[in-house]
């Protein structure tokens, strides 16, 4: 699974212009929550360093990824993270630079470890497929927790997806939310069991929440499946994550 989006963030655009230079399996654009968070992070950028970025986000938007690949290099080498993200992209989809996925992997795992929520996203969705790094599932379940607990929806979906799809299986550590009481709610609802549908439905409600369109059919499919007791504790643990 590769589900990596490539966002350019542009002051000069204003900041709710988000450009998406390519994608895979319909991933949506963030919400308006990581957009705002994208313009935070630009307006405390220094001047030489945006500038580097710009001219990089400039080129992109010509089609001018050789470019754009050298101004995000020069940024990224300083350190900051949305050209660390955006140079990931292009190493992975080879666009202006040859197909590198190792290197797709180290700058995307920069942004990530900046606090950089689609980068965290993109990581996990590497360590999911193998790209650049070795297959590590719990990796992969903690990147999108940390990506979706910030406000991604795509990453919710995905652990619902997983989930529902019994990927993330009894014998892997949970995520640090999913430890949060779903036994002691089963011991109280008479209900036990069932738990990777009380946590997909879950992540579901949090992606909905994130202004998913696509898992409102994920949700309905799943409250086919769940007994009443699973959809009262799934409700439960959506409340409790929201109010944490």
């Amino acid at each position: 699974m590769a589900l990596v989006v490539f966002c350019v963030f542009s002051l000069v655009m204003s900041c709710n212009t988000i450009v998406i230079m390519s994608k895979f399996n319909e991933i949506k654009a963030p919400s308006g929550r990581l957009r705002a968070l994208s313009c935070a992070l630009l307006l405390i950028t220094s001047p030489s360093l945006f500038a580097d970025y710009e001219d990089g986000v400039n080129a992109a938007f010509k089609g001018d990824f050789e470019t754009a690949l050298y101004e995000f290099t020069l940024a990224a080498e300083e350190g900051l993270d949305l050209a660390q993200y955006n140079l990931g992209i292009l190493y992975f989809t080879g666009q202006g630079v040859e197909k590198d996925t190792a290197e797709a992997f180290r700058w995307t795992e920069a942004a990530a470890l900046q606090g950089h929520i689609a980068a965290q996203f993109n990581l996990g969705s590497l360590y999911h497929s193998g790209d650049g790094v070795a297959a590590d599932n719990d990796k992969a379940v903690q990147m999108f927790e940390s990506a979706a607990r910030a406000g991604h929806a795509n990453a919710a979906v995905v652990l619902a997806n997983m989930y529902a799809d019994g990927e993330i299986g009894m014998d892997e550590e949970p995520g640090l939310f999913d430890r949060f009481s779903s036994y002691i709610a089963g011991l109280f609802s008479g209900d036990e069991g069932g738990e990777d549908l009380v946590l997909a439905h879950a992540w579901a409600s949090i992606a909905i929440a994130n202004e998913s369109i696509e898992a409102d059919e994920l949700l309905a499919n799943l409250e086919g499946r769940m007994s009443e007791g699973q959809l009262t504790r799934a409700r439960r643990q959506f409340a409790q994550w929201q109010i944490q």
